[in-house]
């Protein structure tokens, strides 16, 4: 097929030039309250009024990260930019912008690319509203693969590290613990085929039965607005929930050489899921004892003097969660 003027919606990426994908994404895409230069030169130019700037990025590969069968684009473009929206939003940040790259097969279809687009804006609309897209890149490869760069500013605050916690210390979280994992455990139980692979039909079946529990997993609604509220609170500690309450408040344990101790009547009624499940993308922190919690915070523990993580006063050893090279509890990338 001959590209002239424009792509339209049935092309695919291999008949479109990048210049011509990229001058229809570019209008869909939010604008960033601190751009000075956006989309269209070599760099954007962002405006830093605190004098630094919180720097953080992610990537999402098909396979590992996302299945088709199972996302759509739009779904994609609205996870990856709240998975890192709350990465910038735990350190105590409010969002400014973020930077986005693609590498697409050939044959993806251009409209793909705007849903996905639409996605990202919708994302940071309802998240963070002052965050824009600022530019990125697009390239060619086999596996769809999309990495998103997230700024923050911290508006004169400290950054709130993992290493804070002290002894006395209130635990608290802010967002739903386990609902995702409980999504994604559905999708591999009941949205698979014969020979365990992703199947749409399925998958469609099981959204219709189970809307929020697997929308918590396709489409988080991660809480931006409380990392800077628990950072004026002045939260000691802080972190993303992005790979399970255990393993994520076992490394604020550790990086601040204190004991995390949970209490299992606060994590709900299914516990085990509350602590091992992820991508609930909600809001793990500590602050000093009698705090007014904010936002949406609520307690769950305290932190001791020791190490480790602790449930009920008892070592909780299990580590469940997500790590990129052995999967979800078990299920492989």
């Amino acid at each position: 097929m001959t590209m002239s003027g424009s792509a339209t919606a049935g092309t695919t990426l291999g008949e479109a030039s990048e210049r011509e994908t990229l001058k229809q994404i570019f209008p869909r895409l939010p604008r960033s309250f601190a751009t000075i230069v956006g989309p269209g030169d070599d760099a954007a130019v962002l405006a830093a009024p605190d004098g630094r700037y919180v720097v953080t990025t992610d990537m999402m590969v098909h396979g590992p990260d996302f299945r088709w069968a199972w996302s759509a684009p739009y779904d994609l473009g609205w996870k990856a930019a709240a998975t890192n929206l709350s990465d910038v939003a735990a350190m105590g940040a409010v969002p400014t912008a973020l930077v986005v790259a693609i590498a697409a097969p050939s044959d993806t279809p251009v409209a793909d690319l705007l849903s996905l687009a639409d996605g990202l804006r919708d994302a940071c609309a309802a998240l963070a509203p002052d965050c824009g897209v600022v530019g990125g890149d697009l390239s060619v490869s086999g596996t769809f693969t999309i990495a998103v760069t997230a700024f923050g500013d911290l508006q004169g605050r400290r950054p709130v590290l993992r290493s804070g916690a002290r002894a006395g210390d209130v635990v608290a979280v802010s967002g739903a613990l386990g609902v995702a994992a409980t999504g994604l455990r559905l999708l591999f139980e009941r949205a698979v085929d014969e020979n365990g692979e992703p199947d749409r039909a399925r998958f469609e079946e099981v959204l219709r039965e189970h809307p929020e529990t697997v929308g918590a997993q396709l489409r988080p609604n991660p809480p931006i607005a409380d990392g800077p509220l628990a950072a004026l609170a002045g939260a000691t500690a802080m972190l993303d929930l992005s790979d399970g309450l255990a393993l994520d408040a076992r490394r604020v344990a550790e990086d601040s050489g204190v004991a995390v101790d949970l209490e299992s009547s606060a994590l709900g009624d299914d516990v085990r899921t509350a602590l091992t499940g992820g991508e609930d993308h909600g809001l793990l922190a500590t602050f000093p004892r009698g705090t007014a919690l904010p936002g949406g915070f609520r307690p769950i523990g305290h932190v001791a003097a020791g190490s480790g993580l602790l449930v009920d006063g008892r070592l909780f050893e299990e580590r469940g969660g997500w790590d990129p090279y052995v999967g979800w509890n078990g299920h492989a990338g």
